[in-house]
């Protein structure tokens, strides 16, 4: 076994694989670059080296210092984790050259699994089923479209070296495969340095389901079961679960079987993941191979009890595998949901900033229900532009998927994140969904269910009710709190029913009785009183209590003198207030807004990418005016309507705050 590790890379999969080394007594290595020198992963390591400045092209994408950084510690082996040089053929090849262990596949088995082309021609060998479409790399646009008539429209165009959703579109027409093969092509330039591009057929209504498989340097490879990894926004994960609430078992035991014979197929050795397509019919088709560990490789552990990481490092470390086929068990369901820094409401636009407050819940298991959280921020960390926008997964186990849900749903309604915007409750709205609930999914669900985007769900008169409870609750105990602070010098406001509730324009009458606190009885607008039981303190984020005598969890927010109240991905905005405040609050003047129609603005933090317009140019609606990357993905903006270019304030490779003026119409 080796006595010291380095891992090659930041964030929460470096903090992961430091807590399993450190659980088996191997010292580790961090490497960081300039943006991450205070980075949580270099506080855990036993040893720290910085490899470059902060762009990842310069620091955790250089090979050469990475392995200098394991020469001047010493360190024996190396974990990549996931992204960067995860799948790096050439990065494994260049530390075994160097003597140092790669904590991953042999490097063959990384370079025909990293070639879609390739990856496909061996499953088909192997005996895999793989969808149907064109084995060979598209030179240009007008090869594509003669490949596609033969194929059939809708077309996935896919980057040959991609993954994460990167140069990766869907197209459903000849114009939108035109201008989807030159975006796919340029974004897999930029991730991977390599533009080859494949077209398949695109299986409609489809489910993205992949299988776990762990293989040894001794011919033995099993599968530790699928992960449902269905609900997507633009090709990359956000919620996965083990195992599938679509598959039987004789789909699992013929997915499985597949799986395992792919990776005996290159020789593979460590964890690995085999992606499937699954039509409704429970039909599957080969996606890939992902050579390295999964970002939502939790929820497997959560439900098979065995730690991947370690089984990794054994693996490398030339240990057989510690269980056959027969051992490995399903318990339970385990849910995984990430956390990203994004602006749902704003087109899900990457978000930046520093998190000034940051309270996840605890880790921690209570009675048969689990609560994991892995991260690599703390309170106060930068969340950068330089890289990947997810803040940290949360995940739940439980015997039975509801209980998951539920038990997810109580864990995002206790998720304390201020400082920048993050998708929280756009995850707390999903697990809210019927459709998610019945476990009726499709890679689609996002786009189907939120067809116009999210703007938050409307509370219907029950989840008012209670959350206006709340609130009222809420306003009256910081009330009392003033008036047990100030004594009798106190100017507190007066007490129900003196007051009313505003909700927004509606200011309702409430009633409120037993109030000694910590019990109320609250009704709203002459509705059915509801009894609400915390020891909630002002200050506090997180409200906890009973609502008619069931366990409640919600966040409060303090803005100016209204508290935001959300729960389960719907929230409003209160204020308690006296009858005659309301009548002169009535009164005044709304802030005008300030007029943008003649601008292009910014929608998010990032990098001007190319001006796709000149000044004096006459545009139509929906042409493209400029691409912006952020966060490695591109985004292309478009005009909203017809107008002539007056101005062009930017350039390509400046960078742009959120809001920053692109161009102005005349």
């Amino acid at each position: 076994m080796f006595n010291k590790i380095l891992i090659a890379n930041r964030g929460e999969i470096a903090c992961r694989v430091i807590r399993t080394a450190k659980r088996m007594g191997i010292a580790t290595i961090a490497v960081h670059s300039e943006a991450d020198r205070n980075a949580p992963h270099v506080e855990m390591a036993d040893e720290a080296v910085e490899i470059g400045a902060s762009p990842a092209t310069e620091s955790y994408l250089v090979a050469e210092r990475l392995i200098a950084a394991c020469r001047e510690t010493g360190a024996q082996a190396v974990h990549p984790g996931y992204g960067f040089l995860s799948e790096n053929a050439a990065f494994s090849e260049a530390l075994q050259a160097a003597g140092i262990t790669f904590i991953g596949p042999p490097p063959g088995a990384i370079e025909a699994m990293g070639d879609k082309l390739e990856s496909k021609r061996i499953a088909m060998k192997a005996g895999v089923a793989t969808v149907p479409g064109h084995d060979g790399a598209i030179a240009d646009a007008d090869e594509a479209v003669k490949v596609a008539a033969g194929i059939g429209y809708p077309l996935m165009i896919k980057a040959s070296a991609g993954g994460g959703g990167k140069g990766m579109r869907v197209a459903f027409d000849e114009d939108e495969l035109r201008e989807g093969f030159g975006r796919a092509r340029s974004e897999a330039l930029s991730a991977f340095g390599d533009d080859r591009i494949l077209l398949e057929k695109f299986i409609e209504e489809p489910r993205h389901i992949e299988i776990q498989v762990l293989a040894d340097a001794h011919g033995n490879v099993i599968h530790l079961g699928e992960r449902e990894c269905s609900i997507q926004r633009r090709h990359q994960k956000i919620i996965e679960e083990a195992p599938s609430p679509f598959l039987d078992a004789e789909t699992r035991a013929a997915m499985g079987a597949q799986a395992v014979a792919l990776a005996a197929a290159v020789n593979y050795q460590s964890a690995g993941t085999v992606e499937f397509i699954v039509d409704r019919e429970r039909g599957f088709y080969f996606l890939e191979m992902n050579t390295r560990l999964q970002v939502e490789h939790p929820v497997t552990e959560l439900v098979t009890g065995i730690d991947l990481v370690e089984e990794m490092i054994r693996v490398a470390a030339g240990e057989p595998l510690r269980l056959s086929q027969d051992d490995v068990r399903l318990n339970g369901w385990a849910i995984e949901s990430r956390i990203y820094a994004e602006d749902p409401y704003r087109g899900f636009l990457p978000s930046v900033g520093r998190l000034t407050r940051y309270r996840p819940p605890a880790t921690k298991r209570e009675g048969d229900v689990t609560i994991r959280v892995d991260d690599g921020v703390t309170e106060g960390s930068e969340i950068t532009l330089f890289y990947d926008p997810m803040i940290a997964k949360l995940c739940t186990h439980a015997p039975e998927r509801g209980a998951a849900i539920e038990a997810m749903s109580d864990a995002l309604d206790a998720f304390v994140l201020d400082g920048i915007r993050n998708n929280v409750s756009f995850l707390a709205a999903l697990m809210a969904h019927p459709r998610w609930r019945e476990g009726r999914l499709s890679t689609g669900f996002i786009a189907e269910e939120f067809p116009d985007g999210f703007q938050g769900l409307t509370p219907d008169r029950g989840d008012r009710d209670v959350l206006a409870a709340i609130a009222v609750a809420a306003e009256l105990a910081e009330h009392r709190r003033i008036a047990s602070i100030a004594g009798e010098h106190a100017i507190v406001p007066a007490e129900p029913p003196d007051q009313v509730l505003a909700l927004g324009d509606e200011r309702l009458p409430i009633m409120v009785s037993d109030t000694e606190p910590p019990a109320l009885k609250v009704s709203v607008d002459g509705g059915t009183a509801v009894n609400v039981r915390s020891d909630w303190q002002p200050g506090e984020r997180v409200w906890r209590g009973t609502v008619d005598g069931e366990s409640v969890l919600a966040q409060l927010e303090r803005r100016g003198h209204t508290l935001q109240v959300a729960r389960r991905g719907v929230s409003l905005t209160a204020r308690l207030m006296t009858r005659r405040a309301a009548e002169l609050t009535a009164l005044m003047p709304a802030k005008a807004v300030a007029d943008t129609s003649k601008m292009l603005l910014c929608p998010m933090p990032g990098l001007v990418v190319s001006i796709a317009v000149s000044e004096g140019q006459e545009v139509e609606a929906g042409e493209t005016l400029a691409i912006v990357e952020a966060m490695k993905m591109e985004n292309v903006l478009r005009a909203e309507r017809s107008a002539k270019v007056a101005r062009i304030l930017v350039a390509p490779g400046d960078s742009l705050a959120v809001d920053a003026i692109i161009m102005e119409f005349a």
